[in-house]
C-alpha cells in the first residue's frame, strides 16, 4: 500500500511540476520598459555617438507608440534610429522588444560637462514610458590596441603553410584603422588576409571598442633547417601599438635529387644490350630519406632496372650510388633518347632526364659491310657478263 501510494504522489508531482516550472520561467513583469546596457556614457566633442536601446514590452497588447527625446542642448544633433533608418515610432509586439539606437553628433566647441537626455515613448492610450541618459563630454582618450593569437605554436615541414588568427581589439573611444606587420626570420614570407577571405592586407578598420579577426599566413623557405622559429606580430594606430609572438616548430624533410657521376645527364648504350650506368642519388634535404623506391619513364620498348632496387636510408647532405641497367630494343635507331629515372621515399620525389645516346651493334655493321660487299660483287659480275654482249 505504501508504494501505491508514493507511485501516485510521483505521478501528481510529474504533472503538476511543468505547471510549476513554466510559472517559475515566466517573469513577474508586465508593462513598457526603455532599457539601455549603458544610461550613463562619455563621449568627446566633435565626435558622432551611438547609444543602444531596447523598448520592451512585458505582457501588453501591441500599441503604437510616438518615440522623442528631449533635454538635447544647443548644437547637439540628436536622431532615433530603427534599423539604421531615422524613425519616429515603434510597435513592440507582445512580451517582445525593438532594438533602437540613439546617435548623437556633438559640436567640437561642446562645453566639457555631463548633460540628462531624455528618451521617452508616449501611446495613445495613456502608455508612457523614459528613460533618462546621462552623456558626459570628456577630452580624447588615448587610443589602445591589443592582439591576441588563438593558437600560438604550430608544427609542421619546411613545405607546410602556417597561418595563425590573431584577435585584434580596439580599446579606444573611436574606430581606428590598425596597420598590420610581422617580424619574422629572413627569407620567411608573411602575409595577412581577413579571417574568412584571400584578400591580403596591411591595415584593417576597427569599431570603437570592437575586435576584428585575421590571419596571418607565414610560409618558410624550403631549405630552412629544423628548429623552432619565432614570429613577432605588431599592430598600430594613432600612436597606439600592441605585439604578440607566434612561433614555428619546423620538423626536418628529405629532398632528393638525381644524377650521374660528376653531375653528368646523359649516357650511352647499345641497342639490344644492357648498358650499367652509375647515378648518384642525393639527399640534400634536413631530415633523412628512408626506403627510398627506384623508378624510370622510357621510350616503349626499353627495359630499365636498379641495382640495387631500394636504397634503405640516406642521411642529410649525403649520397649513395646506384646502378640503372638500361637496355634499348635490339631494333631501336641509333640516335639520341630521353629517359627520366625517379626516386621516391614517403611523399617527396626527386627525379632527372637522362639523355642516353643510342649505337647499334658491330656484328650488325659487319652484317651491314657484308650485304653491300656481296652487292657490289653481283653487281660488277653482272656488267662483266652482260657487257661482253
Amino acid at each position: 500500500m505504501r508504494y501505491r501510494l508514493l507511485a501516485v504522489v510521483g505521478l501528481m508531482f510529474a504533472l503538476v511540476a511543468p505547471g510549476f516550472a513554466s510559472a517559475a520561467s515566466k517573469p513577474d513583469v508586465k508593462g513598457l520598459y526603455l532599457l539601455t546596457d549603458y544610461p550613463a556614457v562619455t563621449v568627446q566633442p566633435g565626435t558622432t555617438s551611438t547609444v543602444n536601446m531596447r523598448l520592451r514590452n512585458y505582457g501588453l497588447a501591441p500599441e503604437r507608440l510616438k518615440l522623442a527625446v528631449s533635454g538635447v542642448p544647443k548644437g547637439w544633433k540628436a536622431t532615433l534610429l530603427g534599423g539604421g533608418q531615422p524613425i519616429a515610432a515603434a510597435m513592440p509586439a507582445t512580451d517582445d522588444s525593438v532594438n533602437l539606437d540613439l546617435r548623437l553628433d556633438v559640436p567640437k566647441d561642446a562645453a566639457i560637462g555631463t548633460h540628462t537626455l531624455t528618451v521617452s515613448a508616449e501611446g495613445a492610450n495613456g502608455t508612457h514610458v523614459t528613460l533618462p541618459l546621462a552623456v558626459s563630454l570628456a577630452k580624447q582618450l588615448p587610443a589602445k590596441l591589443a592582439v591576441t593569437p588563438q593558437l600560438p605554436a604550430l608544427r609542421g615541414n619546411s613545405s607546410s603553410d602556417f597561418s595563425y588568427t590573431l584577435t585584434v581589439k580596439n580599446d579606444s573611444g573611436k574606430k581606428l584603422l590598425v596597420s598590420l606587420a610581422a617580424d619574422a626570420p629572413h627569407n620567411f614570407d608573411t602575409s595577412f588576409t581577413e579571417a574568412y577571405g584571400t584578400q591580403q592586407l596591411t591595415a584593417v578598420p576597427i569599431d570603437a571598442g570592437k575586435t576584428k579577426d585575421v590571419k596571418l599566413k607565414v610560409s618558410p623557405p624550403s631549405t630552412v633547417d629544423a628548429g623552432h622559429y619565432p614570429v613577432t606580430v605588431q599592430v598600430a594606430a594613432n600612436g597606439a601599438k600592441a605585439s604578440t609572438k607566434v612561433s614555428l616548430d619546423i620538423t626536418g624533410q628529405p629532398k632528393l635529387e638525381l644524377s650521374g657521376r660528376q653531375g653528368l645527364l646523359s649516357a650511352r648504350a647499345t641497342a639490344g644490350k644492357e648498358s650499367a650506368v652509375p647515378i648518384m642519388v642525393s639527399n640534400t634535404g634536413t631530415a633523412p630519406a628512408e626506403n627510398i623506391k627506384l623508378s624510370s619513364s622510357a621510350p616503349n620498348g626499353w627495359k630499365i632496372s636498379f641495382n640495387p632496387k631500394r636504397i634503405d636510408r640516406i642521411a642529410p647532405n649525403q649520397h649513395k650510388e646506384v646502378q640503372a641497367l638500361i637496355r634499348p630494343p635490339e631494333k631501336a635507331i641509333a640516335g639520341d633518347y630521353v629517359t627520366t629515372l625517379t626516386a621516391s621515399s614517403r611523399g617527396e620525389t626527386g627525379d632527372a632526364n637522362f639523355r642516353v645516346t643510342v649505337t647499334t651493334s658491330t656484328m650488325w655493321g659487319i652484317a651491314g659491310v657484308g650485304i653491300i660487299g656481296a652487292a657490289l660483287l653481283i653487281m660488277v659480275g653482272a656488267v662483266a657478263r652482260f657487257g661482253r654482249r
